[in-house]
């Protein structure tokens, strides 16, 4: 079974990660070259279009971070965690709850669901 635990946590340091050069080797270490991302607001395909949506939300949100929330749950080859988004020391205003596909070790495919957004946020 793979560590479902390392995989939310590499997931979080990538959505964090400000320095893009490291941001693509998170990638190339922990995502599929075709990997994919999906949620209600954005989508994205490869390395270069996740990348792309990251750098979007941190220019958007340039004061918040990522933090894991609650427990990483796995089974067979899907992982499903929650993180919420805010100020660094301060409840998150944004949530979710991401399920992830891995294949070979890697993040293959990500499903996100927005749990908690404020009017404006999206």
């Amino acid at each position: 079974m793979t560590d479902v635990t390392a995989i939310a946590k590499n997931y979080i340091d990538l959505w964090n990660e400000r320095s893009a050069t490291r941001r693509r080797e998170i990638l190339a270490a922990n995502w599929s070259n075709n990997a994919t991302y999906l949620d209600p607001i954005m989508t994205g395909e490869g390395h270069t279009g996740i990348d792309a949506l990251i750098e979007g939300v941190q220019k958007r949100f340039p004061d918040f971070r990522f933090r894991l929330l609650g427990k990483v749950d796995g089974y067979g080859n899907q992982v499903r965690f929650s993180w919420g988004l805010g100020p660094e020391g301060a409840d998150s205003p944004i949530k979710g709850t991401d399920f992830a596909v891995i294949a070979d070790e890697k993040i293959r495919s990500v499903t996100g669901f927005l749990d908690q957004v404020p009017a404006g946020a999206a």
